[in-house]
């Protein structure tokens, strides 16, 4: 089974861009991920008086904090699997989607700032959300001719199947 690799051109700004999935920098996204929640179920257990039996609790309550839900529904239509995936409030450039054989793989960041003055006091809000979402796909797929489009707050991923597996069925038939 070899690698393709994936690839498009950001024509654009509705267009994330879509790339070769590198499990080590996967790998190493989703690390980083788990050391961020890991510190903050930590900081809410000492925040707690250091009860035990708290853990899961405070592992959720952190993951929720440091990651935005996102929900993805994933569609067969013959020719090409289509991944919908709701990210309201993401802009496409804070958004990358990589792709492996069996994979896609839906990462992103946005940091938000709002400040306002009135009077002597300034008020000041800083928020940011990052997504990190896998979904794995029944089928193997062409990485080459991925298209993902945002638009409205949904991520449209389109997902050729790959040919290999068609020809292979075709060819079972025919022996």
């Amino acid at each position: 089974m070899s690698e393709k690799s994936a690839s498009a051109v950001q024509t654009a700004n509705l267009r994330p861009p879509v790339n070769a999935a590198r499990i080590e920098g996967s790998l190493e996204r989703l690390e980083d991920l788990n050391d961020a929640i890991s510190r903050r179920a930590f900081e809410l257990y000492e925040q707690e008086g250091r009860v035990d039996g708290q853990d899961l609790r405070h592992w959720l309550e952190a993951e929720r904090e440091i990651l935005h839900p996102v929900h993805m529904k994933l569609e067969d239509t013959g020719a090409e699997f289509l991944v919908l995936a709701e990210l309201p409030g993401f802009k496409a450039n804070e958004i990358e989607v990589s792709v492996e054989p069996r994979r896609v793989i839906i990462t992103g960041k946005r940091e938000l700032k709002e400040e306002d003055k009135q009077g002597d006091a300034i008020y000041v809000e800083q928020c940011a959300d990052e997504i990190f979402r896998t979904m794995d796909l029944p089928a193997e797929v062409n990485a080459l001719k991925v298209v993902a489009m945002l638009k409205d707050g949904v991520l449209t991923v389109q997902l050729p199947k790959a040919t290999a597996t068609k020809t292979a069925l075709t060819d079972s038939k025919t022996a």
